[in-house]
């Protein structure tokens, strides 16, 4: 399919009780990623420091381009309603525990 890519997204201060409202339709969004051609490989929201309340989230997403990355993210949910403060999208490279490279590493 192409490369993955991290995405690094953290929420506004605050805004827990949007993120829990708009949960289900962004895990759809997640689910059902084949308009976009794109494959979300693992994902999951991040913690804060007492790893109690989510406060962002973690995806690694497959797809043959960048913009093919953004484009499925501007459609996601929490994105239209502005949950996140700050989105970073890095190309990167799956080695350790990639399962399409088990026995390889």
């Amino acid at each position: 399919m192409g490369q993955f890519f991290a995405v690094f997204a953290t929420d506004h201060p605050d805004r827990l009780a949007l993120r829990q409202r708009l949960r289900p339709s962004h895990q759809a969004h997640l689910r059902s990623p084949d308009a976009h051609h794109v494959v979300v490989r693992l994902g999951g929201p991040t913690l804060d420091e007492e790893g109690t309340a989510m406060n962002g989230t973690l995806l690694v997403i497959e797809a043959a381009s960048l913009p093919e990355v953004e484009a499925f993210l501007q459609d996601d949910p929490y994105v239209q309603a502005g949950l996140f403060a700050s989105i970073q999208i890095r190309p990167w490279n799956w080695s350790l525990g990639n399962p399409e490279l088990r026995g390889l590493l």
